[in-house]
């Protein structure tokens, strides 16, 4: 087993352009920050738990809200996000560390542990590990683990707009360079492009909230409570039905080896691909 320090980092902003202000807005008597930290607080392995906002003035209520639950608050660039996280890792001293974006405000917390877990006991030890190259859990389901020697480097070395914003394309998209480990759904299907609650667009807040009013009554819900519930009530999973499969990547095919127009798709409102 790898040894050392481990934090986990939630990052958090209100300047979204999609949806701006997300991250604060209402689930229940909550926030959908609020809820995503308490759902991260359930993860066995989590570690401490550091939220990494920006130093926009916009951005001091994720610091008050995160503060009265106890929560250290770190905050850096604006969309250098693999700054952050180093600041995160030398702040705590950290020796692994945990990435979570925010968008994932019903992440299963086995998941978390899962993906953990596997970095943590992979034989001979790796890098980086995840759940998203390929992608097998409903998306919203986000977790990535690296060491913070490879973050250290990924921070030296990556010079790429998409590779500062999105921390960690750095370390998989470059498997010559680095060891990489990838966790699949043990239910041996693939729901990453059909089954969506992460967080990005009007629609999804719409299904987030109904999803998270319907399971209040067991808050410990898991990934396959929600895919289970999403499938009867399928007017409620075709809400923001025609974002699946949208991510970042596809504004970036050109950069990225080891993503392929397969792995994504444009967002309906797009007309061609952002290279």
């Amino acid at each position: 087993m790898s040894g050392g320090r481990l934090v986990t980092v939630i990052q958090a902003r209100l300047g979204s352009s999609r949806l701006p202000g997300k991250v604060l807005l209402p689930l229940g008597e909550s926030t959908v920050l609020e809820l995503m930290l308490e759902r991260v607080q359930r993860a066995r392995l989590a570690g401490e738990i550091v939220v990494a906002t920006t130093t926009d003035p916009m951005d001091d209520p994720i610091e008050e809200r995160c503060r009265t639950r106890g929560i250290r608050v770190l905050r850096g660039h604006p969309t250098d996000l693999l700054d952050r996280h180093r600041q995160v890792a030398r702040l705590t001293a950290a020796h692994h560390v945990v990435k979570i974006p925010s968008d994932c405000p019903l992440i299963d917390p086995d998941v978390i542990d899962r993906v953990i877990g596997a970095y943590l006991e992979a034989p001979g030890g790796v890098d980086y590990a995840s759940n998203l190259h390929p992608g097998t859990w409903p998306d919203g389901n986000d977790v990535e683990v690296f060491s913070a020697a490879a973050l250290e480097t990924a921070w030296r070395e990556a010079i790429r707009p998409h590779e500062r914003e999105h921390t960690t394309p750095f370390l998989w998209d470059h498997p010559e360079r680095f060891r990489l480990a990838n966790v699949f759904w043990e239910r041996g299907v693939d729901l990453s492009r059909s089954h969506r609650y992460v967080l990005d667009y009007p629609d999804d807040y719409e299904v987030i909230r109904r999803i998270a009013a319907a399971l209040s009554e067991t808050p410990e819900y898991s990934a396959w409570d929600i895919v289970v519930w999403l499938d009867r009530y399928p007017e409620v999973a075709r809400v923001n039905r025609r974002y699946c499969g949208v991510n970042w990547y596809r504004h970036h095919l050109s950069e990225l080896s080891r993503i392929s127009p397969a792995d994504t798709v444009l967002a309906p409102e797009e007309t061609s691909w952002v290279r």
